[in-house]
């Protein structure tokens, strides 16, 4: 085995070990090297990506309109800039069959990623969906799982099911759709839509597996997430389209009453210059 390989394999078992409910696995999620070296000097025990925060860094919209060379590349740059585990969200797969999406996952531990959401929601301006047919997913999911297997690698696959954020469905649809997931390959369930604490304990209850919801203003505190049985929480674009409102805002008051009272508060040159010093 390949020192990579090697490494890889022991990323995601440390990866793994750290999707526990009740004490989930919380990720401010990253787009770039910088943020996510400030997610790891934060204390952050892994590293997820946005495809939004990805995909708007490089200048394109999310919503699989970012080819899989250039978001790869970005994942890649990650991978080797921390020293925790990164997981990938890689979209629908960035391919149109299953072949394709294990292409993408080999692709993926490649660049030193060892982990991935992969989504069911058809991609927009396709004339399908909402969602993909569960039966499509679970192909598309089974040969994500194959990939990984065969490169000696237990790639967490984080399935996301787009009910409650494409309007699809509900709780029983969700739980259908989960267990379809999980007998195809998935170690995870990943449910973005709904912050509701009733219907997230219900999702924990129902799902044999860890459960990751979509949280950000306005959704109860992480303490109370994992009360309910949550194994991860993540924020998914929310931190980029903060940190991007900052340079609106900044950029706005400069240009037009020419202040400066949107640039306080920022992280000091010297301590992102040293930040971007450090070895990965």
């Amino acid at each position: 085995m390949t020192n990579h390989a090697a490494g890889l394999r022991d990323r995601a078992h440390t990866f793994r070990s750290l999707h526990l409910p009740g004490r989930p696995l919380i990720l401010p999620n990253a787009w770039d090297v910088a943020s996510a070296r400030l997610v790891e000097d934060a204390g952050a025990g892994a590293v997820a990506t946005t495809s939004a925060g990805v995909a708007w860094a490089r200048g394109a919209a999310d919503g699989d309109r970012l080819d899989r060379e250039r978001a790869l590349r970005a994942v890649a740059e990650i991978a080797r800039a921390v020293r925790v585990p990164v997981t990938a969200d890689i979209e629908s797969g960035y391919a149109p069959d299953p072949e394709g999406v294990a292409g993408t996952v080999r692709a993926v531990l490649a660049a030193g990623a060892v982990g991935v959401n992969i989504e069911d929601a058809a991609p927009r301006g396709t004339g399908r969906g909402p969602l993909r047919p569960a039966g499509e997913q679970a192909e598309r999911i089974a040969a994500a799982r194959a990939a990984a297997d065969a490169a000696g690698v237990p790639l967490f696959v984080n399935a996301r099911v787009d009910t409650f954020l494409r309007g699809a469905g509900g709780v029983d649809d969700t739980l259908e759709r989960a267990a379809v997931y999980l007998a195809a390959g998935a170690d995870g369930i990943f449910v973005p839509g709904t912050v509701d604490p009733g219907t997230i304990e219900e999702l924990a209850g129902g799902i044999r597996a860890p459960l990751n919801v979509l949280a950000g203003p306005g959704a109860p505190p992480a303490a109370a997430l994992a009360a309910l049985g949550v194994a991860r929480v993540s924020v998914g674009s929310a931190v980029a389209e903060a940190a991007y409102a900052v340079v609106h805002r900044a950029a706005r008051e400069l240009l037009g009453a020419g202040t400066y009272d949107a640039q306080t508060g920022g992280l000091a040159y010297g301590t992102l210059n040293e930040l971007m010093r450090q070895d990965g």
